[in-house]
């Protein structure tokens, strides 16, 4: 069995994941540090967790959700994975901050590996990529089969929808990557989101606004 921290950093309230399993080992997800306070707060989480990370994936790569992915490569040598059509989200990050008026150095070389429909293999667990676009061009989720839990990105929130007004966003690519990907699970499978509170599958289908026909 894995177990899911749920970590919210920086100026956008945004959802860091570290799923460790029994021999404290971690797959990190979008982190997304962005004060030197957090930074602090990470290092000292880990330590007193006695959690080592060992691998670095991101759903997406908007700059909320890559804040924090230098200080993993420089504290533990890990490239941050993500999938082919979100490099050019990645490339742009540091230029969107600086429209933002926030400060970001520039950012690790990534990893073009995470692949739709692939399995990834952690601690016992197995982890089904799922392509899901339209909140961003590359979006992806990561699903836990066994263990009914998804990591969905800016995908898909309790009661409402990641933004398609970004460059690269559609609505309609969303909405159609929410129902054939994300609909698509069991009702009882909990979705853990990139921003705000855990919901489920089954909650949202029957009152999220935003799919409903």
């Amino acid at each position: 069995m894995t177990r899911v921290h749920q970590l919210t950093y920086g100026p956008f309230g945004e959802n860091t994941y570290i799923i460790v399993d029994q021999e404290n080992n971690a797959l990190v997800i979008d982190p997304g540090m962005y004060y030197p306070e957090e930074n602090a707060r990470i290092f000292e989480y880990l330590n007193a967790q006695q959690i080592k990370p060992t691998r670095l994936i991101l759903t997406h790569a908007h700059l909320d959700h890559v804040f924090g992915v230098n200080w993993f490569h420089t504290h533990h040598n890990l490239t941050p994975e993500l999938h082919r059509a979100e490099k050019v989200v990645y490339d742009s990050a540091q230029a969107v901050a600086m429209q933002y008026g926030l400060r970001m150095e520039p950012l690790v070389s990534p990893k073009v590996g995470l692949v739709e429909g692939e399995v990834i293999a952690f601690g016992g667990a197995t982890f089904k990529i799922l392509f899901a676009p339209g909140h961003s061009p590359g979006s992806v989720c990561f699903y836990n089969e066994k263990e009914k839990y998804v990591i969905g990105g800016d995908v898909l929130f309790q009661g409402s929808i990641g933004r398609t007004d970004l460059p690269g966003g559609d609505f309609d690519t969303l909405i159609r990557s929410i129902r054939t990907q994300l609909f698509t699970l069991p009702d009882e499978v909990i979705v853990y989101s990139g921003h705000g509170p855990v919901t489920t599958i089954g909650q949202e289908k029957i009152s999220n606004p935003f799919l409903h026909d």
